[in-house]
């Protein structure tokens, strides 16, 4: 039986509310009933007290079955969220009895540059109990995980954007200027009369996602230049690699110059000049307390 405090927070049952969900899910009361292997009529009143808690309607006929209203779709986005949750909770008990150490859930933006994210952890790298799990996803996918707290930061190429329902916050982690860098088939080309050289040989650009795009873009109109874009990729590390294959010049934060050379063997031919790249961790709390987030922020006087 749930606890009488748990079951009646927030003014409803949370029995009810899944047996709510189970309905939903099936499409009707006697297939619920049959997963739950109850009595039809107990789950209808199961339900019928779950709307009279919440002053609402949440399902109505449709045919033979039954669909969600408008509040319904509502209570049922809701309802999915708490119950997944739920579902986790057992693995991730069995996680935390079989791995000591200080576990870090990482979202990674995907348009953030991947040598970069491993300069920004470098501050926790070093911790001998550390237990990383790192997820790569669109920006808005890694808030509502956050959100969630499926995930303790996000390193993302933005501030997270006022939300009314989102309450994360933003903490900036520093920027590098860009610069371009080309392969050896198309150094000397690039090189010659920079930066008019990049409406001559082919380009490799992030697509709009990533905020940079958008300030690479302005660049390009204030010089009057019309690039020769030969490809656009939503992930940084193809982007790279395709570059340094010889398919086209492209542009990299100069934070990651010295690796960037050594591993992909590309050159720098000049600066992006006025334009850089800037790089947040985005928590859920306005005062980081998890301890290794706390030491990926720069230190404050």
């Amino acid at each position: 039986m749930l606890p009488k405090k748990l079951s009646m927070s927030m003014g409803f049952n949370y029995r009810h509310l899944y047996y709510f969900w189970v309905v939903a899910k099936e499409g009707g009361i006697s297939r619920a009933a049959a997963r739950l292997d109850m009595a039809v009529q107990t789950v209808s009143t199961q339900v019928r007290e779950l709307e009279r808690a919440l002053g609402h309607a949440l399902l109505k006929p449709a045919g033979r079955g039954l669909v969600l209203t408008e509040a319904g779709v509502a209570a049922m986005r809701q309802a999915d969220q708490i119950f997944q949750l739920g579902e986790q909770l057992p693995e991730r008990l069995r996680e935390a009895v079989s791995s000591p150490g200080l576990r870090l859930a990482v979202g990674i933006s995907d348009g953030l540059p991947k040598l970069v994210v491993r300069r920004l952890l470098q501050p926790v790298l070093p911790e001998p109990m550390l237990r990383l799990l790192c997820h790569e996803d669109e920006f808005d996918g890694l808030l509502a995980d956050l959100a969630l707290h499926r995930l303790d930061v996000v390193l993302a190429d933005r501030a997270a954007p006022a939300h009314p329902n989102l309450k994360v916050y933003s903490h900036a982690l520093g920027s590098s200027p860009l610069s371009w860098y080309a392969p050896a088939p198309l150094l000397a080309q690039a090189r010659r009369g920079f930066p008019q050289s990049l409406a001559r040989v082919p380009l490799l650009l992030p697509t709009a996602h990533a905020a940079v795009r958008h300030r690479i873009d302005q660049w390009f109109e204030r010089l009057g230049l019309r690039p020769r874009v030969a490809g656009e990729f939503e992930d940084s590390a193809l982007l790279v690699t395709f570059g340094a294959a010889g398919m086209g010049v492209f542009a990299a934060p100069d934070l990651i110059h010295d690796k960037l050379s050594a591993r992909y063997e590309v050159s720098r031919i000049g600066a992006c000049e006025g334009v850089e790249e800037h790089f947040f961790a985005i928590g859920t709390e306005r005062k980081i307390q998890h301890p290794l987030v706390q030491r990926l922020l720069p230190s404050r006087p």
